[in-house]
Parts: structure tokens; sequence; C-alpha cells
């Protein structure tokens, strides 16, 4: 018999840093894709690893390294254009986009706590004007997935999404009108690539800095990341083995 049309086979992940990728590519046992296989155009630093999990066909993707610099490509231009790319080649049932983000302690967020988002927006696209504001903003809904709630001890929390680690006091104003619990560089850009072409996305964020904490960010991000990861990693695994066999509308 046919499975049904909904059921869930092929899972993109998007993740903006090698320290975050490497664990759940050695977890899932991925396969780089070498240079000559790529899907992606001619020049573009992004990578791509792949294989098959219990039942799912997997492809992890990160935007790569800066080719004159070497950092990793952080931000919502690359996130965007490797989801972009990734979703017109690969064609996936769903998106996860899996990385850290500062939290707010004011909105219950600790080290460590691992969030699913309910709702992205940006925080540092300012356009006074009316309507193009809204466009600016771009606050949008996540995909529900009531069951993985139920199922995991994972917190639900709306992601306010910018280009900068920091926080600027225009930044901190826009951030409370979204309401935001966590903070990060990419997930609102992966969300409007993903309504782009009506593809369901779920955000998994792990807290690696406490925003309107005491420490400055840059000191706590550093500090918490490898430990960090790890969290983030349990709660992508356990995510993905839930997902396993499921439709979509099961989630």
């Amino acid at each position: 018999m046919a499975p049904p049309s909904d059921e869930v086979s092929k899972v993109l992940i998007v993740i903006a840093m090698q320290t975050e990728a490497l664990p759940l590519v050695n977890k899932f046992q991925l396969v780089e894709a070498p240079a000559q296989e790529s899907v992606f155009p001619k020049g573009t630093p992004w990578i791509r690893y792949h294989g098959n999990y219990k039942g799912l066909h997997i492809d992890l993707v990160w935007p790569g390294k800066d080719p004159v610099l070497g950092v990793d490509c952080v931000g919502t231009v690359s996130a965007a254009l490797v989801t972009y790319a990734s979703v017109q080649s690969l064609k996936p049932d769903l998106i996860i986009n899996a990385g850290t983000a500062g939290g707010f302690k004011a909105k219950g967020a600790g080290i460590g706590d691992v969030f699913l988002a309910s709702d992205v927006a940006f925080h540092d696209r300012r356009i006074p004007i009316p309507v193009f504001d809204m466009y600016g903003i771009g606050a949008r809904k996540t995909f529900a997935t009531p069951n993985i709630l139920k199922e995991l001890n994972l917190k639900v929390g709306k992601l306010s999404t910018g280009d900068s680690l920091d926080m600027s006091p225009h930044d901190e104003s826009a951030i409370l009108n979204n309401d935001a619990t966590v903070k990060d560089m990419e997930g609102a850009a992966v969300a409007y690539v993903a309504d782009m072409f009506s593809t369901p996305a779920i955000f998994v964020k792990a807290v690696t800095d406490i925003v309107d904490g005491e420490k400055p960010t840059a000191e706590d991000f550093l500090q918490n990341l490898v430990a960090v990861t790890a969290a983030l990693d349990k709660a992508v695994t356990e995510v993905v083995d839930f997902i396993s066999g499921k439709c979509i509308s099961d989630l």
C-alpha cells in the first residue's frame, strides 16, 4: 500500500554554524556531498551533508565559511540564500531550523533551555511607513506541532531575528514589541523562504546567553556555546525521532 501523501520522508535541517552542525552530522551518520555533486551554484561556500536515518532522508545544510575571513557565514542573508537554494533543489517535506539563541530571563529563559518557536519576526528592519512597517517586521506564525510539544520537554516562545549579536536600544524596543523570549540571527529569514514555497518549518533554539543578564552577550555566548550545542543536538535528535514514520498532520 502506498504511504499517505503527507508522510514526512525528506527533512531539511538548516544550521548557521559548523559547531552546531557537526554533532548532528555524526549523530545521523550523514556524509558530506562532494563538490562535483553539489546541488548549489558554483562558487558558493555552502555545505550539504546527507543520509538516511530511521526511514527519513535528511539533508543538513550550513552556509559554510566566509572565503576571506574564515568565519561562519551567520546572519539573515546567508540563511535565506542557502534555504532558498536547498528548498528549490531538494524539495523537503519539512524544514528544521536549529541553532543557538539569546534568551530573556524576564520571559523565563535560562542557559541551556531549548525552545520551539511559536512565532517569528524581525527586529532590525525599521521602515516607518504604513504597511511597509509590517512588512519589515515580517511577523508570522510557525508551523504548529502540538504533538511534538506534548511529547517532548521543550519550552515555547516567540523568536525575534536580527543581524547583530548585541542589542541596540532600537533593537530592544522592537524585540519587546515582538514579545520575544529568544533572539537569533537566522530564524525569520528561514521562515520567509519557507512561506514562499509553502514548506512547513519549525524552529528549535537553545539558549547560549541571557540578553538581559549581567554578562556581555559575546562573553556569555562563547563560554556556553559548546555545552549548549549538546542540548540543542539532543533536542533536534528527539524531534527527528518523533517525526520518523509520521505524517505532517500528526506533528
